[in-house]
């Protein structure tokens, strides 16, 4: 064999990999660290507080997350000799060059560098390999330094399992295309939970239209996502995906439909809450822009319509003549661009045009929204919230913080914005006033509050005269005191707002047709396999009442429920079967014993001598009056909600009942006044 042949046949045979790290060890080894980001060892996968870390081999992994975000530091390899073509990777975290990266150094100088996909909320913290083509460097001695000196969101970095390689593991194709022509009303987009997510974006005419992180299914999709593409139809559009296996089949799967695929018609899934609204598809959070316009309530949401989980932060809406049967319509807010989400807002009906958009007879619908790349926007409809339009200057309120709530004060006869502020290192509820809801102007500022602010203004008792103002924050959390327009003067402490899980981010509605004050809730309740997740509250009325301990909110469910009542049981007279019910007790218990409520294998219990209700670990104070219990309970396929004494007790309860569990029961020693089971029809029938 001549010398030709030999060399040939040399370097057709794949070498061994040479493993430079697989960090498996109970320390760095010969590794030298600086700052605190990366600890004293590797870490054994997910670190406290951060979301869930996956595709790492083995136990151990290089993870910065170490004490959070704001931790910074480097993690520096001895030097090497780089002896393969490639250096092949896994690699996740933030993507901030230079900043949460892992570099390759030949004398001292980088040479190569990588980081991980996520910069703006939502993401993955999933690993994915990479390679680097060093064929031009072998031969040469190196240094792989990883670097965190990025702070915040997404300012960490995760590595594992370097080694040298004759093959790229990096097996991908970058930005990959298809053009499609759009026939119909809807894009269908394969979706698989906890898939890798992919950046894909929608051009048309080489103008990103839509753009979006989606979990795109290889092979068998878990459901489908819809985007409306009505706009374009006839037209073609591009799509691109970022990263894309070379036999990936995301891509080529998505189709064009009329309709919305599913197992089971829309509504009568498994899981779909029965009394609660709940979005078609994809991921539920905040009620946002709760108002009430020519006979219709309008829910605007926190929504991501590609995804099961939090992302892709959208408006979705819905629309109600009672507040309880909902028709949901198409997406009312988008991204302004990719990672520019639409967070958390309100909506109002500007009836003396003081913006000018509408007119006194068709006065024009207002929302303020928090977009995460600029600031607090403001957009405005003229046609029943359907279609909405940017005000051309864009925000209107530039801050550390998010999620305005717009409202109109009689007094002052001006606009305000109590909106969630986080400058000066604080947690505070800031207000602003405008006389149109453009121009804003700062006036005060209330410490002590988290996210998602309402404020509003509620009579002692329900009746005319004497009242107060309600200040909340997301966790429902409250304060009592007067609001002149300008500043908010607390008479309270903060006040628990409920006493159970699963509610957050309340709202409550604009401008009521008939004076009451309603209020809905996220109500945090997962919807294990199915195509959506989560739902918002029963809505619920919200007044303010004089208690054994003082001035309180106190909730009842709104009245237009009584009518989706189909039969009355009475448990006086033994067990009850029912999936969905509306539940009213009042009894007098006999000192020293427990009342037992047993809802479809949910014990709730109150306990006389502690005047404490119990349910699934969770507990409240409720004193007896006149010796009496008063309870409420609305039962869903995930949740029951309870109201207790006079409604100042409300204890959310997120539950997913085993459908062939449907027994209720009471256990009481003592006198009962009444106890009704009210058999409740679906609202989605």
């Amino acid at each position: 064999m001549n010398t030709l042949c030999t060399l040939l046949l040399f370097c057709s045979i794949e070498r061994p990999d040479v493993l430079i790290a697989d960090f498996e060890g109970k320390d760095y080894g010969a590794w030298t660290t600086t700052g605190t980001a990366f600890g004293i060892k590797p870490a054994q996968g997910t670190l406290p507080g951060q979301m869930h870390v996956s595709g790492y081999l083995g136990k151990g992994l290089v993870n910065s997350f170490l004490g959070g975000d704001d931790s910074v530091g480097t993690l520096t390899s001895p030097a090497v000799p780089l002896e393969r073509k490639y250096v092949n990777f896994l690699i996740g975290g933030g993507h901030y060059p230079g900043k949460t990266c892992i570099n390759l150094l030949v004398d001292g100088k980088v040479v190569r560098t990588a980081t991980g996909p996520n910069q703006q909320p939502g993401g993955t913290e999933e690993l994915d390999w990479q390679s680097w083509d060093v064929s031009d460097l072998q031969g040469k001695s190196a240094v792989f330094q990883m670097v965190d000196q990025q702070t915040g969101g997404w300012g960490h970095i995760t590595i594992d399992h370097i080694l040298q390689s004759d093959k790229a593991k990096d097996a991908t194709q970058t930005n990959a295309q298809r053009q499609i022509d759009i026939t119909h009303r809807y894009l269908l987009f394969p979706v698989k939970h906890q898939a890798r997510k992919r950046v894909l974006t929608v051009q048309a005419n080489s103008k990103t239209v839509r753009a979006m992180d989606i979990e795109l299914a290889e092979g068998q999709p878990d459901w489908w996502a819809f985007l409306d593409v009505s706009a374009w139809k006839g037209q073609k559009l591009t799509l691109m995906v970022d990263r894309l296996p070379v036999d990936s089949t995301g891509l080529s799967s998505i189709y064009g439909s009329d309709a919305i695929p599913g197992q089971t018609p829309l509504y009568a899934e498994k899981q779909r809450p029965q009394l609660h609204f709940s979005s078609r598809r994809g991921w539920l959070n905040d009620p946002n822009g709760l108002v009430y316009h020519q006979g219709e309530y309008h829910l605007f949401y926190q929504h991501n319509p590609y995804g099961w989980d939090w992302g892709n932060m959208h408006w979705g809406h819905a629309v109600s003549s009672d507040m309880l049967h909902w028709k949901e319509l198409p997406i009312a807010l988008y991204p302004h661009q990719y990672g520019d989400m639409a967070f958390s807002g309100s909506a109002i009906v500007d009836t003396k045009n003081t913006s000018g958009w509408g007119t006194t007879t068709e006065p024009a619908m207002v929302a303020a929204y928090t977009s995460i790349g600029r600031g607090e926007c403001i957009v405005f409809s003229t046609d029943r919230g359907r279609t909405w339009k940017e005000y051309d200057r864009n925000p209107v309120v530039k801050h550390q913080g998010r999620d305005p709530r717009l409202l109109w004060h009689e007094p002052t006869k001006s606009w305000v914005m109590a909106v969630y502020d986080e400058s000066n290192k604080s947690r505070n509820i800031s207000f602003y006033t405008s006389p149109n809801l453009k121009e804003w102007k700062y006036e005060s500022r209330v410490d002590g509050f988290f996210e998602c602010p309402d404020l509003y203004e509620l009579p002692i008792g329900g009746k005319p005269g004497e009242c107060r103002w309600v200040l909340s924050g997301a966790s429902q959390e409250y304060v009592l005191g007067q609001f002149d327009g300008k500043k908010f003067t607390p008479e309270t402490v903060k006040l628990p707002g409920h006493f159970g899980k699963g509610y957050y981010a309340a709202q409550t509605f604009s401008q009521m047709p008939d004076g009451r004050r309603v209020i809905v809730f996220w109500l945090q309740a997962p919807t294990p396999s199915m195509p959506f997740n989560q739902a918002m509250s029963i809505p619920l009325e919200v007044a303010l009442h004089q208690t054994s301990k003082g001035l309180r909110l106190c909730y009842q469910p709104i009245k237009e429920l009584e009518k989706q009542r189909v039969q009355t049981h009475d448990l006086t007279k033994g067990e009850v079967r029912a999936e969905l019910a509306d539940i009213d007790l009042c009894v007098q218990p006999d000192l020293g014993t427990t009342v037992e409520l047993t809802i479809r294998g949910v014990l709730v219990q109150y306990e006389v001598d502690k005047a404490e209700l119990r349910c699934q670990g969770m507990k409240a104070n409720v004193p007896l009056v006149d010796g009496k219990l008063k309870l409420r309970a609305i039962v869903d396929r995930t949740s029951l909600e309870l109201i207790a004494g006079q409604g100042e007790v409300l204890m959310p309860v997120p539950h997913v009942f085993a459908d062939s569990e449907r027994t209720i029961r009471l256990k009481c020693d003592g006198m009962i006044e009444r106890a009704k089971v009210y058999e409740l029809r679906s609202v989605w029938k």
